[in-house]
Order: structure tokens, then C-alpha cells, then sequence
């Protein structure tokens, strides 16, 4: 019997959910309608088919830490999560993990599912795929197409002709891009149109096979760059100066538009993209008022709105269809018909050099977190917090110095030649230029201000000399 194995695909940047979503912390690892993440109810999605194999992971290099802690958090353990230098959207991510696999498992059946999706009724996808899995067996590429409930422009949909093609898959007739409304109106009650979810059930041998024929230059580059990739932990590096010259396509363009082996199972499993506040707005619980609440947030006359607060008192009153969204360092202010409209925020931060877009005011690293705390001319107060057993890199900055006063916990310093322990309200000094690290040798959280000084104190000013997450190497 083939095994089953969850491909991941965590790639995307959710603009459209600016200011929660950010370029350094994207959509699918933000806990936007559970308490558990997007990536991490997708990892949890397939449990109950009994024989589950490993998932593999396909993200952003700069993502890696986070992915990984957000696996083990929910007791998982990846197949191997495979780090792309830069995004060349789905169809190389998915050729490198059909590569992986198929030097694992020769018939190794895959289920492809981005991690930013929602599924309010999760068993009837695992039913579909159930479903799907003998014809994938018999070589189709088999996708779902989501039974449409609304005339929706924000969706491809599919087109399914009138023959079974095994099972309960169809014969995909055609591929067809976002509709406008008349048109989606006609496909909604034509009843042979489905919304297109980017989720696929498929051989990865056939997968191979398919990409060959229609992307042969997609396949060599993607190969090339496995055979020269280096493993690391749980990570596979693929090699960088290969992979950035690979085209950059889809898996509806590069194969399902042009392949005779396409076939579409229905669903109908409470999904959404989650592409756009309204979108995560129909899917949240609302009060009787239609209002999605989350945070500190005191309503009046208020009705249909999206409403967020991460770190203060939000306070509305005689609003209606609107989205707040407020953090520390952001607020959103939106009517609920223009949310398309946030990435058009994001278009003009990058284009003004703001950072906003890139990331929160609380950083994630591998050994814990930073927050700005002040900053001014010569100046800049972070506060870190280090998880037990964790430990910054041995480093150096050639323009800036740092004072470090331990809060909480006990800190491990190396400065120079000697090595020392901190306890609470203790601090000491690491001048411009000395090799120096923090570390927690604690079972507690280490919480450390940090102040910096010096004619320059951007994030790049580092040399790594040892890095226990292997990043000297990233100098």
C-alpha cells in the first residue's frame, strides 16, 4: 500500500493581513482563528488518516527557525523542511519535495497543501482525500475544487466535464482565471464550476514525470539544486546559486493547465484562503452585533466589524464594516470592501524604506526574542529574552558597544577571555569590537535590557564567529 506524505508549502507573505502579517513573520505562522497557527493546523490537518507519513516542509530560508519551533510545539516531526534561498513559487517547491520523497519512498503518494488556509469542517477534506487517493495511485494529478456557496471574483475556479474519471474525481474540462461578478454569477449556478484551492493529490513520481514533459527546465535546475544542497538538522539547504536561476511558475501553469491527467474531487469543508480581513471575517465567531472581537476592545453601536488589539484599549463606537487592526508599532484603520486594498499599504512602506512591512516591534531569533524598547541618535534600548538552554552567537560589532542588565534569570557572558554569570540586577559592559556571547543556562526565561551606543546600530553590523544554528556561515 503507498504511503501518504503531507507536502507543506509555506511560502507566501499575506499582505492583504498587514499589519499582523509581515514579511519576516507571514500569515501562515500567525494564530488567526485558533490557537493554534495557520502552518500549524494544516501540519494537523490529515492526523486522522491512520499510516500518516512525515510531512515535508518547503519555506523561506528566513523563516526556518520559526517553522521549526512551530512543529515541535504541536509534537510533530518534519520529514525534513526544505529551505528555498528565494521564492520561485509553487511548482519548483513542489519538485523539490517530490525529488526528497521519491529517494525515501520510490511510491510515495503526496498530499500538497499551502499553510495559510482554514477549514472550518477539516474531516470532510480528509474524506476527500481519502476519496482521491486511488485515483492518484492510478497516475491522475488529482486537485479539489471547493463547491462554490457565493459568486466569488477573488477565486480561479475549475470547470469539471460530465465524466468520472474513477471514484468520485472528475475529468478537469478547463482552468479558468478570477471571473468578474456576471460571470461568477454564471458559474455559480451552471453547478460544474468549483473554486480552485491550490490543494493537489498526486504520485511524486508522476509529479516528476509531468514536470518533465511540460517544465523540463524547472525539473533540471530543481534537481541540480537537491544534488548540491547540504542537510542541516532538520533543514535541507538547497544549493543557492542553482535554485535562484530557476523559473518561477505555479502548479496550475507549469502543469495542471496543460497535463490530460488533471481530474477534481468536490468539497465542501468550510474553506478560505484567508487572503483579505473580510475573508478571515467570515470565517472568525462573531457576536450577535456580527462583530469578530479579539484582544482588549470595548464596543458601542458597533456592527460588522473586525476588530484587533495586541497591546491597548481599543475602543469603537458608531462604526459598522470596518477593520481596526491594532499592534505595537501599526494600526489599521479600513472599510471591510476595500480590504484588497491593505497590500497597497505594504506597496508604499517598501517603497519608502519603512520597516513596518518587514517586521513587528518583538523580532523572533532561533535562541528567543528582541523588542525595541527607545531608540534616538547614537542610541537604542532592546529588551531579549532567551529561552532556557539557548545561546546567542559568539559575535562582534565594530560600531556599537552594549550594556547588558540581567532583569530576570541568570545569564552566561563571554566578553573577551572570561566567561562569567549574571544574576538579577546585575549588569556588565561589552565594548566596540569585543568578541562576545549571552547565553542561558537557566530552566527559566532569561530576560536581559540591552543598550546599545555607537555611530551605528543596524541589525547588519555583526560577525559571527560560532553559531550553534549554524548561521556563521550567513556572515
Amino acid at each position: 500500500m503507498m504511503s501518504l506524505y503531507p507536502v507543506i508549502l509555506s511560502g507566501g507573505s499575506g499582505s492583504r493581513l498587514w499589519p499582523l502579517s509581515r514579511e519576516h513573520f507571514p500569515k501562515p505562522l500567525l494564530p488567526l482563528v485558533s490557537e493554534r497557527t495557520l502552518l500549524q493546523e494544516t501540519a494537523c490537518r490529515l492526523d486522522p488518516i491512520p499510516g500518516l507519513g512525515d510531512a515535508v516542509y518547503v519555506c523561506n530560508e528566513e523563516h526556518r527557525f520559526l517553522v521549526a519551533e512551530q512543529v515541535t510545539q504541536i509534537g510533530k516531526s518534519p520529514a525534513t523542511i526544505i529551505l528555498e534561498p528565494e521564492g520561485r513559487n509553487t511548482a519548483p517547491a513542489l519538485t523539490l519535495a517530490a525529488l526528497y520523497l521519491l529517494q525515501r519512498d520510490p511510491e510515495a503518494l503526496m498530499v500538497v497543501m499551502p499553510a495559510d488556509h482554514v477549514m472550518t469542517e477539516p474531516l470532510h477534506f480528509v474524506e476527500a482525500v481519502q476519496l482521491g487517493c486511488s485515483s492518484a495511485a492510478n497516475g491522475s494529478l488529482v486537485t479539489f475544487g471547493i463547491v462554490p456557496g457565493t459568486a466569488e471574483t477573488g477565486y480561479g475556479y475549475i470547470r469539471r466535464n460530465g465524466e468520472l474519471a474513477g471514484g468520485h474525481a472528475y475529468r478537469v474540462a478547463q482552468f479558468v482565471e478570477k471571473p468578474d461578478l456576471q460571470t461568477a454569477i454564471r458559474y455559480l449556478d451552471a453547478g460544474d464550476y468549483y473554486w480552485n484551492s491550490g490543494i493537489f493529490l498526486m504520485r511524486a513520481d508522476r509529479w516528476l514525470e509531468e514536470i518533465g514533459v511540460h517544465r523540463p527546465d524547472i525539473l533540471k535546475c530543481c534537481r541540480q539544486a537537491l544534488a548540491q544542497g547540504a542537510q542541516d538538522s532538520d533543514f535541507l539547504r538547497v544549493y543557492k546559486p542553482v535554485f535562484i536561476t530557476c523559473p518561477s511558475d505555479s502548479i496550475d501553469y507549469a502543469v495542471m493547465e496543460k497535463t490530460d491527467r488533471a481530474v477534481v474531487v468536490p468539497i465542501s469543508a468550510g474553506w478560505s484562503d484567508v487572503g483579505a480581513w473580510s475573508a478571515l471575517w467570515q470565517v472568525c465567531p462573531r457576536d450577535a452585533d456580527g462583530n469578530v472581537i479579539q484582544g482588549d476592545v470595548i464596543v458601542q453601536d458597533t456592527h460588522d466589524a473586525f476588530l484587533v488589539a495586541q497591546h491597548r484599549c481599543l475602543a469603537t463606537v458608531g462604526m459598522e464594516n470596518v477593520i481596526v487592526v491594532e499592534t505595537a508599532d501599526a494600526v489599521l484603520v479600513a472599510n471591510k470592501d476595500k480590504a484588497q486594498d491593505v497590500k497597497e499599504i505594504v506597496r508604499r512602506l517598501k517603497e519608502t524604506d519603512r520597516a513596518e512591512h518587514k517586521t513587528h516591534r518583538r523580532v523572533y531569533r532561533p535562541w528567543g526574542t528582541y523588542e525595541g524598547i527607545d531608540s534616538g541618535p547614537r542610541f537604542q534600548v532592546k529588551r531579549l529574552s532567551v529561552k532556557p538552554g539557548a545561546q546567542l552567537s559568539l559575535q562582534m560589532h565594530h560600531h556599537r558597544a552594549e550594556h547588558w542588565v540581567v532583569v530576570k534569570g541568570t545569564a552566561r557572558v563571554t566578553c573577551g577571555d572570561s566567561t562569567f554569570l549574571l544574576h538579577e540586577n546585575e549588569s556588565t559592559y561589552i565594548p566596540i569590537g569585543e568578541r562576545h556571547r549571552l547565553e542561558n543556562p537557566g530552566n527559566i526565561p532569561l530576560e536581559v535590557i540591552e543598550i546599545q551606543s555607537g555611530s551605528y546600530l543596524g541589525e547588519d553590523d555583526i560577525v559571527r564567529y560560532e553559531d550553534i544554528y549554524n548561521r556563521a556561515q550567513e556572515n
